[in-house]
């Protein structure tokens, strides 16, 4: 079943992981959009009216063909809706496996579309992410000098964009400078017709402040197809006629009990962790090596049982590299990510049906297994906790009268994310 096709979705968008979704939805909601996330592509109509539509996926680390399968139904369901614009969204680390998701996701929707241009960029400085000359920089450092290089599924050894993603499409790959973006709309639109003369399909596209995206917004007003990660989409909303307002992130007043649950390896989460346990607040680390004993859930669930009426608490399996590596030489590496994944998520679960009605769940991986224990089909996106993180709701048969639900990106958040989410939602 589809929803009747409505001029009211200005902006179809499809993003490869569930954490990176909601950090595209935030950006939209910050600039006046008022924005449902789906989980995979909808079967039944939206709950909610909207602006925009996010159609969230888990294809970042799948084969190529099968992202490109996820990413195409995406595009008709979204097209069905009347979407006016598509937007495929990555991550802001510009990051797939090496036989590269992004490229060929790219040239599909492309071709669906019947476009010959469209612009790239990862670019998101309110987190530190910025494109300078082509080079993806995380925060002071280049990409490959700043963790990214020993990502236990999508290490990133390159940060040169347009050498990245060649490889990846059979469409000629160019760039648009930081020099020509300073220069605004005209110029930016000048160097487009520039490159398609001299047959660039993809550009990647300099940014290194927010005001750079805000030129970019009305260059590329329209472009069919833009593909980038979540900074761009705050300069799209004034293309039709919205401006910011609190209304578009307003959610229902928050109740229940509250919890964390990570499985990001992240610095930024691992980091994130210490905090809250240094804080003097109840942790439980998840075991890889314990979990095929089966016990984990119900060890964690009792656990957990009498610490929630005093506040929130955590359950992470968050490592440095050295202890992921050697799970995954015991377990292997996909293995071990499944076991954490599936062993999170029904935690989670268990936590829900124990009165836990705010949940953060960190990690992209983990935040989509966490959706589909849940049955989350849509979420409703509200206000941000940090930049490219906020606040949603979302019906689930686990919790009567709903749950709020934040998704966090690995990489994303304050050293103090997990201590000051539920201030920030109250």
């Amino acid at each position: 079943m589809t929803q009747t096709p409505t001029s009211s979705i200005k902006i179809g968008c499809i993003a490869d992981d569930f954490t990176g979704a909601t950090d595209l939805a935030n950006n939209l909601v910050r600039a006046g959009m008022r924005v449902v996330q789906t989980i995979g592509v909808p079967q039944s109509p939206l709950d909610a009216a909207a602006d925009a539509v996010v159609v969230a996926l888990k294809s970042r680390t799948v084969v190529a063909d099968d992202a490109v399968a996820q990413s195409l139904a995406a595009l008709h369901w979204l097209q069905q809706q009347g979407a006016q614009q598509i937007y495929f969204k990555y991550c802001s680390t510009f990051d797939s496996t090496a036989q590269g998701s992004i490229g060929p996701v790219t040239d599909a929707l492309m071709d669906a579309l019947g476009c010959d241009f469209t612009i790239a960029t990862p670019a998101f400085p309110d987190n530190k992410r910025t494109v300078f000359k082509g080079y993806l920089f995380a925060g002071d450092v280049l990409l490959n000098e700043s963790g990214m290089q020993n990502h236990p599924l999508t290490p990133m050894t390159d940060p040169n964009l347009v050498r990245v993603l060649q490889p990846q499409t059979r469409r000629k790959v160019g760039l648009i400078d930081h020099t020509v973006v300073a220069q605004g709309e005209a110029a930016i639109r000048a160097r487009i017709d520039a490159l398609k003369a001299q047959g660039v399909g993809i550009a990647i596209v300099d940014a290194v402040s927010n005001a750079d995206l805000l030129r970019m917004g009305p260059a590329f007003k329209d472009l069919p197809l833009l593909t980038a990660g979540s900074g761009v989409a705050i300069a799209l909303p004034a293309n039709f006629g919205l401006a910011p307002s609190s209304q578009a992130a307003a959610l229902p007043p928050a109740t229940g009990r509250q919890a964390i649950v990570s499985g990001s390896c992240s610095v930024a989460t691992n980091q994130q962790v210490l905090h809250f346990i240094q804080s003097g607040r109840p942790a439980m680390v998840i075991d890889p090596l314990r979990i095929a004993a089966g016990v984990v859930r119900a060890e964690a669930l009792a656990w957990a049982q009498d610490k929630l009426a005093s506040g929130p608490v955590l359950f992470y399996s968050t490592a440095d590299t050295t202890a992921v590596k050697a799970v995954q030489g015991q377990l292997g590496v996909e293995e071990a990510g499944a076991l954490v994944e599936r062993t999170i998520a029904s935690i989670a679960r268990g936590l829900v049906e124990l009165g836990v009605q705010q949940l953060v769940v960190a990690g992209g991986e983990t935040s989509g297994a966490c959706v589909q224990a849940l049955e989350i089909g849509q979420m409703l996106i509200g206000p941000q906790i940090d930049p490219g993180v906020p606040w949603c709701h979302a019906a689930t048969p686990a919790a009567n009268g709903g749950l709020h639900i934040t998704l966090k990106s690995g990489n994303f958040g304050t050293p103090d994310f997990f201590t000051k989410a539920f201030f920030a939602l109250a």
